[in-house]
C-alpha cells in the first residue's frame, strides 16, 4: 500500500512539474519561431504573398499577447479565407497560474474527462464488401422525437473521425453539439472493434487504410444524396482522413475537411514515442479494448507479443506486422506485412497519411499548436513545406493550445469592458463552443461561399460563349443544307442527318 501511495505522488508531481519545465525549456524556440513568422510575413506580403496572421494584444500596451500564424500557400481562396474568417486570429488562450495554461494538463483533460452532453446517437451498423463491421453514430438533439433524418434533407453532412484508439472524447460530443446547433447533421465514423462495434472478421483497420471509409462516405451519400459532405479528423484519426483524401482525389465527395492536431509524420511518432506516462495509458487502453477478442485474433497474430507490449510501435508492430498462425491469405489483413527485414517499413509505406498528399483536390485546414505533447515538435513534425507549397492545405498554428485543447480566456470577462448587455447576451449564448470549433465551421461556411461564387462565374462565362457560338452553330447547318440542294442525289440523306441532329440538339 506505501509502494502505490509513493507511486501516486511521484506522478502527482511529475503531472504538475513537468508542464511547467518542457514550457520554460521551450519558451525561447517558441518565440524563434513565431519571430520567423512575423518576418515571413512582411517578406511575404512584398515578394511571395505568403498568407500568415498574427494577432496582437488589445491590452494598450502594444505587446503581443498570442499569435495564430495562418501559413498557406498565397491563392485566391487564401484571401477569401483571410478577408471573411474572423475566428483565425480572435484566439485568446489562458494565461497565468491556471490548469488551463498547461498543454498536458488541458490534452488529458479534453482527452479523459467525461462530458454530460445533451446529445444522443442513433448508430447505423453497415456491413463491408468483406463482411466486416463499421458504425456510423448519428447525432440527434435529446428533445427531438423523430430519431431518423429524411433521405430528402439538404443539410449538410459532417463527418467525424475519432482518434486511431477509438476513444470518444469531450471534444468529438462538443463538436457533435455545436454541429447541430449549426444546421449540420453529425455523423461519428467508427472502425471495427472500436466503441463497441462488433468485431465480425479476423482483420482489423491498418492505421491508414481507407478501405472501409470509402464504403461509409458511399452509404453517406446514399442515405443524403442533396446535402453537402464536409469530413473533420481528430488527434492520429487525421492519418486515415488523409490517406482517404489522397487516394480518392477528386472523387472523395467531401467539400472541405478540418484536421484538429493531426499527426503528420505518423511512423517518426511511432518510433520516438511520447512520455512515457502518456504513452503508457494509450497502450493499456488499447490492450483493454482488444483483449474481448484475444481469443480469436489468437487464430492470426501473436497475442502473446501483443500484450506484452510495452510502446506504441511494438504494439502496432504486433497487430500487422507479424504473420503469427495466419494458414491461409484470406484471412490475412489487406496489405499486412510478412514477418521479415524492413516489414516495418513496408507497413508505414502503404499507410503513411502522406503518401498521396498530391492527389488532394478539397481545401484541407489543419488546426495545430507549436505546445503540442502529444504531437512533438513544431518544426520536426509539421510539414511547412507542404502548406508553403499545395493550394489545397492550410495551418493554423497558434502558441498555445495542447493537444485537442485549444482553452480560451471566458468570454464574459472579455467583454466587461464594453458594458454592451446585447454582446453579453451573445457571449453566454457562445460560451460553451470551443475555438477550434468555431474557425473550422467558418472555414466550410468561407470555402462553400467561395465555390459557389466560382461555380457562378464559370456558368455566367459558360453561358456568354454560348451564346457567341450558337449563330455560328446555326450558319453551319444552314450552309450544309444548302450546299446539299446544289446535289439532288444525296439530298434526301443529307436531309435526314440535318433533322436528327436538330430533334437531338432539342
Amino acid at each position: 500500500m506505501l509502494g502505490w501511495l509513493v507511486a501516486l505522488c511521484i506522478t502527482i508531481l511529475v503531472v504538475l512539474i513537468w508542464p511547467g519545465s518542457k514550457y520554460f525549456a521551450n519558451k525561447s524556440k517558441t518565440d524563434t519561431l513565431l519571430q520567423g513568422f512575423e518576418i515571413s510575413q512582411q517578406a511575404a506580403k512584398e515578394n511571395t504573398g505568403r498568407c500568415d496572421s498574427d494577432r496582437k494584444g488589445s491590452d494598450g500596451t502594444g505587446e503581443k499577447s498570442s499569435t495564430v500564424a495562418f501559413i498557406c500557400k498565397p491563392s485566391a481562396l487564401a484571401n477569401y479565407l483571410l478577408k471573411n474568417c474572423r475566428t483565425f486570429s480572435n484566439f485568446t488562450p489562458c494565461f497565468g497560474w491556471t490548469w488551463k495554461a498547461s498543454a498536458l494538463l488541458q490534452s488529458v483533460y479534453e482527452a479523459c474527462w467525461p462530458y454530460d452532453s445533451p446529445v444522443q446517437f442513433v448508430r447505423d451498423n453497415l456491413q463491408l464488401s468483406d463482411e466486416g463491421l463499421v458504425a456510423l453514430d448519428w447525432a440527434v438533439p435529446s428533445y427531438q422525437k423523430r430519431r431518423r433524418t429524411s433521405s430528402h434533407s439538404t443539410s449538410p453532412v459532417l463527418l467525424i473521425i475519432p482518434n486511431s484508439f477509438g476513444k470518444i472524447t469531450r471534444n468529438v460530443l462538443k463538436l457533435c453539439e455545436t454541429a447541430l446547433s449549426h444546421g449540420y447533421l453529425p455523423a461519428v465514423f467508427n472502425r471495427r472493434s472500436h466503441n463497441g462495434t462488433p468485431l465480425t472478421t479476423l482483420k482489423l483497420q491498418q492505421f491508414g487504410d481507407p478501405a472501409d471509409l470509402r464504403e461509409a462516405v458511399r452509404y453517406i451519400r446514399h442515405r443524403q444524396p442533396a446535402g453537402r459532405l464536409y469530413a473533420v479528423s481528430e488527434s492520429t484519426g487525421s492519418g486515415l482522413l488523409l490517406s482517404y483524401l489522397g487516394e480518392c482525389g477528386s472523387s472523395s465527395y467531401v467539400t472541405a475537411a478540418v484536421c484538429l492536431s493531426p499527426v503528420f509524420r505518423c511512423q517518426s511518432w511511432f518510433e520516438s514515442g511520447l512520455c512515457w506516462p502518456l504513452q503508457w495509458a494509450l497502450v493499456l487502453y488499447q490492450k483493454i479494448c482488444l483483449s474481448r477478442y484475444k481469443t480469436v485474433l489468437h487464430e492470426t497474430i501473436q497475442t502473446d507479443t501483443l500484450f506484452s507490449s510495452c510502446s506504441l510501435r511494438s504494439l502496432e508492430e504486433s497487430l500487422f506486422c507479424q504473420s503469427g498462425l495466419m494458414s491461409s491469405a484470406s484471412a490475412a489483413p489487406s496489405g499486412s506485412c510478412n514477418n521479415t527485414a524492413g516489414a516495418w517499413d513496408t507497413y508505414w509505406e502503404r499507410n503513411e497519411p502522406l503518401r498521396d498528399v498530391d492527389e488532394v483536390a478539397i481545401p484541407v485546414l489543419s488546426v495545430c499548436a507549436q505546445d503540442d505533447p502529444v504531437r512533438g515538435d513544431t518544426q520536426s513534425t509539421i510539414p511547412l513545406e507542404l502548406f508553403e507549397t499545395n493550394p489545397h492545405f492550410f495551418l493554423l498554428l497558434t502558441e498555445r493550445g495542447g493537444h485537442c485543447g485549444f482553452s480560451t480566456q471566458p468570454e464574459e470577462s472579455a467583454f466587461s469592458a464594453a458594458g454592451s448587455a446585447a454582446v453579453q447576451n451573445s457571449a453566454t449564448a457562445n460560451r460553451g463552443t470551443m475555438w477550434c470549433h468555431k474557425a473550422l465551421l467558418e472555414f466550410f461556411r468561407a470555402t462553400t461561399d467561395f465555390f459557389a461564387a466560382e461555380e457562378r462565374a464559370k456558368q455566367l462565362a459558360a453561358r456568354r460563349r454560348g451564346l457567341g457560338g450558337g449563330a455560328g452553330g446555326r450558319v453551319f447547318r444552314h450552309r450544309s443544307v444548302s450546299t446539299c440542294k446544289r446535289v439532288p442525289a444525296c439530298s434526301h440523306n443529307i436531309h435526314a442527318i440535318y433533322n436528327w441532329q436538330r430533334s437531338y440538339t432539342r
